[in-house]
C-alpha cells in the first residue's frame, strides 16, 4: 500500500470543487453530455422554482447552458433515465454497468404484496401490452386511481410502470413539459454486454473515487447507490487507491481513500474562481450535507418538504459559494408571467462582510440566473435591501 498522504482543508476544499466542474470560472463551452459524463450523472427535479434543478446544476457549469439544451440528449440516446438516489440522467456508456440496478431495484419493488397479486400482475401484463401495442405512452394515458389519500400514495397503474421502468423492462423514451413517457426497455437501450454482478460493482466503485477524488467508503457506496456498505466495504479492502487523511473545516483529521493519481490531481488544480455562484440545493458538490459541513464548515439542510413553521431559512433556498467558502444563502421566486425573479430571503454567512464588492459580485450573478429563465428583472424584498 502506498505511504499515505496529508490533504489539509483548504486543498481538501479546492480538490472537492475542481472535481464537480466549480472551481475554474464557468465560461468554457462546456457542452452538457461532457458536463453529465464528468460529473457521472445528473439529478432531475420536478420542482421550478426558478428553473428546474437539471438546468441549473448544467448553467452553473457552462453559463452558455440554456433551458431545452438538455432533453435532445435523451432522444438521441446519449444518455438514460434511472435511478441513484434519486431519478437522474446517466451517460449511456454506463448501461453495461446498470444492469446490476435494474435487477436489484426491479426485484426490490416487484416483492411487494400488490406485485405478486393477481391484480398487480395483470396490471404490469396489460400496460406491457398496450405500450408494445401502441408505443411510447405516459402515465397519463393510464386512468387507475388510488384508493388512499396519502401524500405518496401510488395508483395502481403508477405502481405497474414504477416496477418496470426500476427493472429496466420500460424505459423513459423522451419527455415532453417534463412528463415522462414510457417505451419497452429493447426499443430504447442499445443491447450490452453485461458483465457479472461483482465485476460490474467493482467497476461502479472504481468509477465513484475516480469522480470524488477522495471519499470514506460510505460515500463511495452513496454515489451510484448500487452497492450495499458490506459490498463497498469488502471491494474497497482490496481496491486501488492511496490512503489519505483529510482535513475538516474544524481542523479534524479522517482518514479516508483517494483515487491513484491524486497527488498528480492536487499539483494540478485550476485556479478558484472568485465570483460568487449561487448552487442549487441538489447540486451533487453539496449533496452530502454532513460532507459539506465537514469540508466547509457550512451547514445546509433542503427545507422544501418541511412544514413552514419549523423551517430555519425558507423553502428553496440557495446556496452562495465565493472561491471555495459559502459566504450565506438566499431565497429566490421566479415569476415566468411577470418576468421577475424576487428575492424573498438573505442569511449571511456569520463573520462574512458584505461591502459593496461582494454585493455587486452576488448583484451580476442574480442577473445571469434571471436571463437563464427568461426573466428580465430582479426585486429585492424592500426589507431585505
Amino acid at each position: 500500500m502506498s505511504a499515505r498522504i496529508d490533504i489539509p482543508n483548504a486543498q481538501a476544499r479546492h480538490l472537492w470543487l475542481a472535481a464537480h466542474d466549480l472551481a475554474a470560472a464557468p465560461v468554457a463551452h462546456i457542452d452538457a453530455l461532457t458536463t453529465i459524463r464528468r460529473l457521472g450523472f445528473l439529478q432531475i427535479d420536478t420542482i421550478r422554482n426558478v428553473t428546474r434543478a437539471h438546468n441549473h446544476i448544467l448553467w452553473s457549469r457552462n453559463r452558455s447552458y440554456r433551458e431545452g439544451d438538455l432533453w435532445p440528449l435523451l432522444k438521441q440516446r446519449k444518455i438514460f433515465e434511472h435511478f441513484t438516489h434519486d431519478a437522474s440522467l446517466i451517460p449511456v456508456e454506463t448501461l453495461p454497468l446498470w444492469q446490476v440496478q435494474f435487477a436489484r431495484l426491479g426485484a426490490k419493488v416487484a416483492a411487494y404484496e400488490w406485485f405478486k397479486s393477481g391484480l398487480g400482475q395483470k396490471q404490469v401484463a396489460d400496460i406491457r401490452a398496450r405500450i408494445k401495442d401502441e408505443g411510447a405512452l405516459s402515465t397519463h394515458a393510464f386512468d387507475t386511481k388510488s384508493k388512499s389519500r396519502e401524500m405518496w400514495a401510488r395508483p395502481p397503474h403508477k405502481k405497474a410502470l414504477d416496477q418496470m421502468w426500476y427493472a429496466g423492462d420500460l424505459a423513459t423514451c423522451h419527455r415532453e413539459n417534463f412528463i415522462k413517457f414510457y417505451d419497452l426497455g429493447e426499443r430504447v437501450f442499445t443491447p450490452v454486454e453485461t458483465p457479472p454482478e461483482a465485476e460490474a460493482l467493482g467497476a461502479l466503485h472504481a468509477d465513484a473515487l475516480n469522480r470524488l477524488g477522495m471519499a470514506t467508503t460510505g460515500e463511495v457506496q452513496r454515489f451510484w447507490g448500487v452497492a450495499s456498505a458490506v459490498e463497498t466495504r469488502s471491494w474497497a479492502a482490496d481496491a486501488d487507491h492511496i490512503p489519505v487523511r483529510v482535513e475538516g473545516a474544524d481542523g479534524q483529521w479522517r482518514d479516508a481513500m483517494a483515487a491513484p493519481d491524486i497527488e498528480a490531481r492536487l499539483g494540478a488544480l485550476p485556479a478558484l474562481a472568485g465570483q460568487i455562484r449561487l448552487l442549487n440545493p441538489f447540486d451533487p458538490a453539496i449533496r452530502d450535507r454532513a460532507r459539506t459541513e465537514r469540508l466547509f464548515g457550512f451547514t445546509y439542510r433542503n427545507e422544501m418538504f418541511v412544514p413552514a413553521a419549523k423551517r430555519i431559512w425558507g423553502y428553496y433556498v440557495y446556496p452562495l459559494l465565493e472561491g471555495d467558502r459559502f459566504v450565506g444563502r438566499i431565497e429566490v421566486k421566479g415569476d415566468r408571467a411577470a418576468g421577475q425573479m424576487t428575492i424573498t430571503g438573505f442569511w449571511p454567512e456569520e463573520g462574512t462582510k458584505w461591502g459593496a464588492g461582494r454585493k455587486a459580485r452576488l448583484d451580476a450573478e442574480l442577473a445571469r440566473f434571471a436571463r437563464l429563465a427568461g426573466l428580465d428583472e430582479v426585486l429585492w424584498t424592500p426589507e431585505l435591501r
